[in-house]
Order: structure tokens, then C-alpha cells, then sequence
């Protein structure tokens, strides 16, 4: 196991009794062992290791069965813990336990899931528990997947369970009914044998169910939190209280976030093993046998000016972040340092995330949406129209890579032998519209079929980047007569009215959840609508063979489905798949032990500041 634990706190668990004398003995000795740890502790996470972090786009808070969207998860990822996670250094991805004991038994031909976790695990200390120190529980895991499917949460990750997990439907189903969900039902699905073990009743096999088990919103959700801070609200979204290495200390909305070591984290060692990347070994020697987290505090400040964040880099206010594609002239020449950095000793690590950027049209919206032949047109022919070599060009710099596959590079299930049928051909797609009665009027504007005005609402975010990218589909609805109206808006408030349905069209970043095509092929799912289906698609086609592709393990079976599925995308044309973009994390010379892993964003866990090399530096 990659990841050692202090022992302990293994042992803690073991030696728990129910005898009621030895019980408040107990509690005693927990008290003076928590103290004790903290001691120690100390000298592991810093104070004065400030790590300063720079998000591009606000946050939208810190319930994991509501936040969505990249940055809040990178928050929730350091506070809470799930059940699995990954190993840092292993590429593929490669999965291994961090609040379990091991990973899970699964038998009933891959129906039936059973994990222990560990004992002595304890959430960080919240008025929510009376001041008494409040252990880690299987019960937790199995409400926070309750959380999932509870309609007044509103939570956009119930896809991950509810259909999968056996009485979860039901549960929801009975809920919207009744108007609240009963916690204290039993759900078929959802068995605890004992204090320490989770049983998972699957309605059928689920090939990926483990990916789901280390995925953040499945994190452990202790019941007296969200009693005491209110659920489905922004009570539960400000005060996040996991097992993690992390607390939240501040938050200002939109602006900056602070966290701080948990003093009653459990601690971890630093004990991974080299792989074959160029780098790996360096890491290894610097980090090897250190306690985690070493990093004290970490300051996330959002900045969504692009030059804004690059001064603060340059400047040292920030010690790491990512240069977005529109900044890549001012650090990067092909795709390398400029020789002014590499004197300064900067940093770089240059990936393709594993992203699917792609422009979806709303499939309810009466202008766009429909299956009917002239609306299929209109959407071939914007798809036809688009240049995405230009935008990844021009937008972007040249920072990303144009996708033929929804599946992006280094998931499970990419063919990067696949061709897509939808090419740049401006012409065909005006004579598509042509064909199809989308005629122009005396002013050389395309009107609808039935001679109503035709015009295109495509919303970006409220920041540069945002008026670039509308810039570049204002060109491509000029070349083809059409009326498009841009629509800015905070991000936060994007991702509220795609959910919603509301939004005529917009493009939409996804990265992986986890390292799997099916995290890709689920986002045109009809019933993900209003969660991760942003497009509110439903194509009865593309339905049945992701159904059928879900319960088959990775394989050229379940290959030919997704190749079957990405044509369908190509004929009705719900979506436009647009690229994948690099991602050129910058550090200063005093960044310590970071790698970019595929699927995990809070790597600070595992990093260190080197204090020395950054008072010189300064």
C-alpha cells in the first residue's frame, strides 16, 4: 500500500470496548491520545509554510453532494475524505485505499460491494459534536449517498448512485412525493453489518463503482453537521467538517479561501513509488518518509483576470498556478520556458488534462432543440461552421488539442484512431440552411423555416476569456447569417441555469471524475439531465447503448458501443466535440514534490515548501 498511516491510530480503533466503565476510561485516554497527536502533528504541517494558490474562476462551496464545479472540489478533496483515492505518482491512475482497509470484496458477479474502514479515524473537531471527539463511521458513507438522491439537496451527482445502488430510485421517488427523504428507511442497498463495514447492493454490475467510491461527493457526511447547520442550504456549503488533513478556516465568497492543518488529522507518511515519468525519481528523494500534510495553511485567492494572475506570480503573491492558454506567449515558446524563468528557477509541468471541452446546444430549447429534420440541420450546419483549430489558435494560444473523440487522451476508452465526420465546411453548412428553409431576409439575416427571426443566445463566463470565446462564434454565426447574442455571466451562475436548462447553448468544460470513457459518454445521458447533462439531451439511441455499455467491463465490446454512440452524436448533433487543453502549471523554485495526477486537484496534500529557498528567493 503506497500510503502508510500512522500506526497509532489504527490501533486506537482496535482497542475500543463497549463495557461502559472502560468506556469513559476510554474516552479519557482518546482525549489525552488526540492531544498528544496534535503535539506532534505540529511538527509535520508548518504554520509558516504558506502555500498561495490562485483560482481563475469563483468557487461554489463545500457540500460534496452540491458542489460541482473544479474549484470547489479541490477544497472538499483536502477537508474530506472517501473511502479510496488514488496513487500519487502511478500513471494510469491507479487506485488504492485511504478511509478503507483495503479494497473492497466484490462478489455476486460484481453486484455486491463490501468495505471496512479503518478504525480510530475521527472527523476534526465542530461544535456540531458537543465537544466530544466523534469517530468515523460506515453509517456516514451510506447517508452521505442517501444526501445524493435527497431532492432538497439538489444535488447535481445523484447519477453516480441512484439508478446503480439497489432502493436508492425508489427512496428519491418516495421523497418527491412526500416532500422529504426518510433517513432512517432502510435501503436494500445499503447494509451495515457492523460500525466498521459498508455493504453495497448494486442492480447490476458496475465495472466502475470503485472510481465512484474515491469520487468526492461520495465523501463521509456526518449526520450532526448538517442537523446542526441546516441541509440544502449555504450553512452546509460554508461549514464543511471531513476526516481530511485540511479545515476551512476563512471564506470569502467568490474572493479567497483559507486552509489550515487539521489538528486532529491522523496523519499520513509520504511513501509512494517512483514510475517511469522523468521527474518521478527527484520526487521520491525529496519527499520519501515525510509526514503529511507538511504544508500549514493554504491561501486560495480568485483571480479572473488573466493578467492579474500572471503579475501575481510574477510578483511571488502566488506560488503556483495555472497559465491559461491566453497567457502562454507571456512564459512559453513551444511549449517551453522562456530562459528568463528557467534563470529565476521556475517550475514547469506541462500536461493535457483530461478534459472535454465541447460546444452543446440546448436540446429543449424551441430555436435549437428538437429532433425534427430542420432543427438536426441548424445544428450540423453551426458545427460544420465552427473552426475549432482557430479558436484553440486564437483563444488559446495553441494550448490545446483538438478532439476527434468524446473519449479525451489517457482515459480508459480513448481511440485516438477515431475520426469524427464533422469537418470545417463553412460552405456545406450554408447550404445546408438553405436547403433546410432557413432563407435570409432583405438584410441578409437568416430567419427561421415558419419565417420567424432567428437569432442564437451563446453565454460565456463574465471574464476575458469569456468575451474571446464569444468573439470567436460571433464570426462563426456572421459567416453564416445567423443573429448571435452574447450572454455573460459569473461562473457559478452559468453552471446554475445549465442545470436548469436554461442556457441556449454555451461551451462546457468536463474533466474527469475519473479515469474512465464512461465519465465522458454519461454527460449526453438523457436521465443525467439537470445534473451532468448540460445539453438536456435525450436520444432514445444513445440511451440504450450507454445502457448497454455501462455494465460491460473496458474491452473492444464496450468500444464498438461507445463508437456507435459518438456517430450519433456526429448525425443529430446535441453537441460539437471542441478540444482539450493543456494544462502548464507554473511553481516557483520552492514547490516542493508536485506532480499533476489525471484525476486528483488537491496536490498540496502531498507537496512541501522549501521555507530556506523561498526567503532567498525573496
Amino acid at each position: 500500500m503506497p500510503i502508510s498511516f500512522v500506526p497509532e491510530g489504527e490501533k486506537t480503533g482496535r482497542m475500543k470496548t463497549t463495557n461502559r466503565n472502560h468506556k469513559r476510561g476510554w474516552t479519557g485516554f482518546i482525549l489525552l491520545f488526540l492531544a498528544f497527536f496534535v503535539c506532534t502533528h505540529v511538527q509535520a504541517a508548518d504554520p509558516e509554510k504558506v502555500l498561495r494558490y490562485v483560482f481563475p474562476a469563483p468557487e461554489t462551496g463545500f457540500d460534496p453532494a452540491v458542489a460541482h464545479d473544479l474549484y470547489s472540489s479541490q477544497v472538499i478533496r483536502s477537508i474530506c475524505e472517501p473511502l479510496y483515492t488514488y496513487d500519487y505518482l502511478a500513471r494510469p491512475a491507479r487506485l488504492v485505499p485511504l478511509v478503507a482497509e483495503g479494497m473492497p470484496e466484490i462478489n455476486g458477479n460484481g453486484k455486491i460491494y463490501t468495505v471496512r474502514i479503518k478504525k480510530g479515524i475521527f472527523f476534526s473537531g465542530d461544535a456540531a459534536f458537543g465537544g466530544r471527539p466523534r469517530e468515523l463511521a460506515a453509517a456516514d458513507f451510506a447517508y452521505a449517498i442517501r444526501r445524493l438522491v435527497d431532492p432538497n439537496v439538489r444535488s447535481a451527482w445523484g447519477w453516480l448512485v441512484e439508478d446503480k445502488v439497489a432502493g436508492l430510485s425508489e427512496l428519491a421517488r418516495n421523497a418527491v412525493q412526500s416532500g422529504r427523504l426518510d433517513y432512517g428507511k432502510p435501503v436494500k442497498g445499503l447494509e451495515l453489518p457492523d460500525r466498521y463495514t459498508l455493504r453495497i447492493y448494486l442492480n447490476k454490475p458496475d465495472y466502475n463503482f470503485t472510481h465512484i467510491l474515491a469520487h468526492y461527493p461520495t465523501c463521509p457526511v456526518a449526520r450532526e453537521v448538517v442537523e446542526k447547520y441546516g441541509d440544502a442550504s449555504t450553512h452546509v456549503m460554508a461549514n464543511p467538517v471531513g476526516t481530511g488533513p485540511y479545515t476551512l478556516a476563512e471564506w470569502k465568497r467568490g474572493s479567497k479561501i483559507v486552509l489550515v492543518a487539521n489538528p486532529d488529522f491522523r496523519g499520513l507518511v509520504w511513501d509512494f513509488e517512483a514510475g517511469s515519468d522523468a521527474g518521478d525519481a527527484a520526487i521520491v528523494e525529496k519527499m520519501k518518509g515525510k509526514a503529511l500534510p507538511q504544508i500549514g495553511r493554504v491561501e486560495i485567492s480568485v483571480i479572473p483576470e488573466d493578467q492579474s494572475r500572471w503579475l501575481a506570480f510574477q510578483s511571488a503573491e502566488v506560488d503556483m498556478f495555472n497559465l491559461d492558454g491566453p497567457l502562454a506567449p507571456k512564459a512559453l515558446a513551444e511549449g517551453r520556458l522562456r530562459p528568463e524563468l528557467l534563470a529565476r528557477g521556475i517550475q514547469l509541468s506541462r500536461t493535457i488534462d483530461p478534459e472535454l471541452s465541447h460546444y452543446y446546444f440546448n436540446m429543449q430549447d424551441p430555436v435549437l432543440g428538437g429532433m425534427e429534420k430542420e432543427k438536426i440541420a441548424l445544428r450540423r450546419a453551426i458545427a460544420m461552421a465552427h473552426n475549432v483549430d482557430e479558436e484553440i489558435r486564437v483563444v488559446w494560444n495553441g494550448e490545446a488539442i483538438r478532439l476527434e473523440y468524446p473519449i479525451p487522451p489517457g482515459m480508459v476508452g480513448h481511440d485516438p484512431a477515431y475520426k469524427s465526420s464533422v469537418k470545417y465546411e463553412p460552405a456545406v453548412a450554408n447550404a445546408l440552411l438553405d436547403r433546410f428553409g432557413y432563407k435570409k431576409d432583405a438584410d441578409g439575416w437568416r430567419v427561421q423555416p415558419d419565417g420567424r427571426p432567428l437569432e442564437i443566445v451563446f453565454s460565456a463566463r463574465a471574464d476575458s476569456t469569456g468575451q474571446q470565446q464569444s468573439e470567436m462564434w460571433k464570426k462563426t454565426f456572421d459567416s453564416l447569417g445567423i443573429r448571435m447574442k452574447s450572454d455573460k455571466r459569473l461562473f457559478p451562475d452559468l453552471l446554475k441555469a445549465e442545470k436548469q436548462c436554461q442556457l441556449m447553448m454555451r461551451t462546457s468544460a468536463w474533466v474527469a471524475d475519473y479515469p474512465d470513457g464512461e465519465n465522458f459518454m454519461q454527460l449526453f445521458y438523457g436521465p443525467h439531465t439537470g445534473q451532468s447533462n448540460n445539453g438536456c439531451m435525450k436520444i432514445p439511441e444513445f440511451d440504450a447503448l450507454y445502457e448497454q455499455s455501462v455494465v460491460l467491463p473496458d474491452g473492444e465490446e464496450r468500444n464498438l458501443l461507445y463508437h456507435r454512440m459518438a456517430r450519433i452524436l456526429e448525425v443529430y448533433a446535441p453537441t460539437r466535440i471542441g478540444y482539450a487543453r493543456y494544462r502548464n502549471m507554473l511553481l516557483h523554485p520552492w514547490i516542493i514534490g508536485y506532480k499533476k495526477h489525471p484525476v486528483m486537484y488537491n496536490e498540496w496534500i502531498y507537496m512541501d515548501i522549501d521555507r530556506k529557498e523561498k526567503q532567498g528567493k525573496k
